[in-house]
């Protein structure tokens, strides 16, 4: 079954607009925090996956996808996360590690301690930018204090 002229340029189009749209600041090694909404009845809630990237796919495509490894209880757990989905929230990073590979795959043979990683903590690069965000210039605190008295 062929798709008629028109429908294809439509599909191009579309393709060529979500790529400019996925610049992915992730790599192989990470270490994110996936925030999905799941649906149970007639709630909505926000579900918290943690794991190690293992794999990029589709960087440069209008569905590129990461696959997310973690340990719960001895069982590895595996997700293929779809990042322009409408159910993923937001991905926070969490750690970085320097990796020299692209895919991670071996790491599913490896227990937790044959697999450590040399990271780099950034969670406190993230509070100092928080706190930049959050601080008030004096001249406003000064003048809210006044206007209380």
């Amino acid at each position: 079954m062929r798709m008629n002229k028109a429908m294809e340029k439509k599909v191009i189009e579309f393709n060529k607009s979500l790529r400019g749209k996925t610049k992915l600041s992730y790599q192989a090694g990470d270490v994110v925090r996936v925030h999905l909404k799941i649906k149970e009845g007639g709630k909505e809630r926000v579900q918290i996956f943690e794991g190690l990237i293992i794999a990029m796919k589709g960087g440069q495509s209008s569905s590129p996808t990461i696959t997310v490894r973690k340990v719960t209880h001895g069982v590895g757990v595996e997700m293929i996360v779809p990042i322009l989905s409408a159910n993923v929230s937001k991905i926070e990073l969490v750690k970085k590690a320097k990796v020299r590979r692209a895919k991670l795959y071996y790491v599913r043979d490896l227990t937790a301690k044959q697999s450590r990683m040399k990271y780099k903590d950034i969670s406190k690069y993230i509070e100092k930018e928080e706190e930049k965000e959050e601080a008030v210039p004096a001249e406003e605190v000064a003048a809210t204090e006044t206007e209380e008295v």
